[in-house]
C-alpha cells in the first residue's frame, strides 16, 4: 500500500494533472453554456455523462478507421497530389469522425424516452462531440506539450462543437418527423445532419492541412463566421424549442 503512496506525490502525478485540466477543462465550459441553454427541460446529468462517453468510443474508433481510410488513400492517391488534402480532409478525417459521432448519438438518444424536445438533440450532439473532442485534446497535449493547449481551447474544441450544432438542430427535426410518421423527412434530415457537420468539417481541416497563407486567411474567416452562426443557432433554437 505504501509502496504506491510517493506516486501519488510526485511531481509527474501534478504535471499529468495539470496536462488533463487544460485539455479537458474547455469541453465542460463549452458543454456548461450549451446545458444552461436548454430552458424548457434540462436533460438528466446521467444520460448527459453516457454521451460524453459515447464521445469517447467515437473518438477511439476513428483513430482505427482513419487509419484504414489513410492507407486506402494513399494507395490511390499521390500525397503529393494537391487533391490530397481535400481528400483527406473530408473523406476520410471529416466523413469518419462526424460518423462515429453520428453512429454513437443515434444509437444512444434515438429511442430513449428523454428526447422529447428539438432542442434537445442540440444538447446530445454537443456533449457526443465534446466528449470526442476532450479525449483527442488529452492526447494532443500529452503528446505535444501545454503549448498546444490554447489554440485548440480556442479552434478544435469550440470547432468540434459547431459541427455538432450544425448536426444537432437536423437531428431533432428528423426526430420531428419520425414521430409524426414523415419517414422520408426522417432520413433526409438524418442524411443532411451528417453531411453539414462533415461538409464544415472538411473545410476546417483543409485550411489546417493545406499551410498556406492563402488557406489560413480563409480558416480565420471561416472560424469566426461559423462561431456566430453557431452562437446565433443556439440562441435561435432554444428560444423557438418545441416537442418533437
Amino acid at each position: 500500500m505504501f509502496f504506491f503512496a510517493p506516486l501519488f506525490t510526485a511531481p509527474v502525478f501534478y504535471l499529468a494533472a495539470i496536462y488533463v485540466l487544460a485539455a479537458v477543462v474547455p469541453a465542460v465550459f463549452l458543454m456548461r453554456y450549451v446545458y444552461r441553454q436548454d430552458r424548457i427541460e434540462r436533460e438528466p446529468v446521467w444520460l448527459l455523462g453516457s454521451l460524453v462517453w459515447k464521445g469517447v468510443l467515437a473518438a477511439l474508433a476513428s483513430i482505427v478507421l482513419e487509419l484504414l481510410g489513410e492507407s486506402i488513400l494513399n494507395a490511390l492517391v499521390d500525397p503529393e497530389n494537391p487533391r490530397y488534402v481535400v481528400l483527406l480532409a473530408f473523406l476520410v478525417v471529416g466523413a469518419v469522425e462526424e460518423g462515429t459521432k453520428f453512429f454513437f448519438l443515434y444509437r444512444r438518444t434515438w429511442r430513449d424516452p428523454n428526447f422529447n424536445f428539438r432542442f434537445d438533440a442540440i444538447v446530445y450532439a454537443v456533449f457526443v462531440s465534446l466528449g470526442f473532442a476532450a479525449f483527442e485534446n488529452v492526447k494532443y497535449v500529452f503528446n505535444y506539450g501545454l503549448s498546444v493547449a490554447l489554440p485548440r481551447a480556442i479552434l478544435a474544441v469550440p470547432g468540434h462543437m459547431g459541427f455538432a450544432v450544425f448536426m444537432g438542430i437536423f437531428y431533432g427535426r428528423a426526430k420531428r418527423c419520425a414521430d409524426r410518421g414523415s419517414s422520408f423527412g426522417c432520413r433526409v434530415n438524418l442524411l443532411l445532419g451528417y453531411l453539414a457537420a462533415v461538409f464544415l468539417h472538411g473545410v476546417y481541416d483543409t485550411c489546417c492541412m493545406s499551410g498556406t497563407s492563402q488557406s489560413t486567411l480563409i480558416f480565420v474567416l471561416f472560424v469566426l463566421v461559423m462561431y456566430l452562426a453557431v452562437y446565433l443557432l443556439i440562441r435561435h433554437e432554444a428560444k423557438t424549442d418545441a416537442p418533437v
